[in-house]
């Protein structure tokens, strides 16, 4: 193996903004911020979300960002603040990393993830599974 998952999360580390819980507490709410949740659909309903936020799991990062592709999302086209945030912060690293590529410039990524927001009593709504 060329790169591994370690070496692959500390060069996105080195390159995008990490806040910790309580930054991202004091920006919940705002209306210039989006909070973006990368989990799968099953983890949401299972744990719940952050209120308010913005569901797109992981896999569909890329097309949903870009505003050429048939995917595009308006929410990514919008001049906001993105907070992206995982379990356990890996994966919103690396979305993090892949966002900044794409050119989103007020972005950034919760440490410790929606487990560390949870752990630290911080609001959690109930996901209802859709269909």
């Amino acid at each position: 193996m060329k790169k591994g998952y370690k070496q692959l999360l500390a060069e996105a580390d080195a390159v995008v903004s990490a806040i910790d819980v309580a930054e991202a507490a004091a920006l919940h709410g705002r209306d210039d911020v989006v909070f973006v949740d990368l989990r799968d659909p099953r983890e949401r309903e299972r744990e719940g979300a952050i209120p308010g936020a913005f569901s797109c799991p992981r896999g569909l990062l890329e097309f949903w960002i870009d505003p050429e592709s048939p995917y595009a999302k308006e929410v990514f086209q919008q001049d906001k603040r993105f907070v992206f945030y995982c379990s356990l912060g890996w994966r919103s690293a690396l979305a993090t990393r892949t966002a900044q590529e794409m050119g989103l410039e007020k972005l950034c990524h919760l440490t410790g993830g929606f487990t560390a927001w949870k752990a630290a009593g911080a609001p959690v709504e109930t996901v209802v599974a859709k269909g």
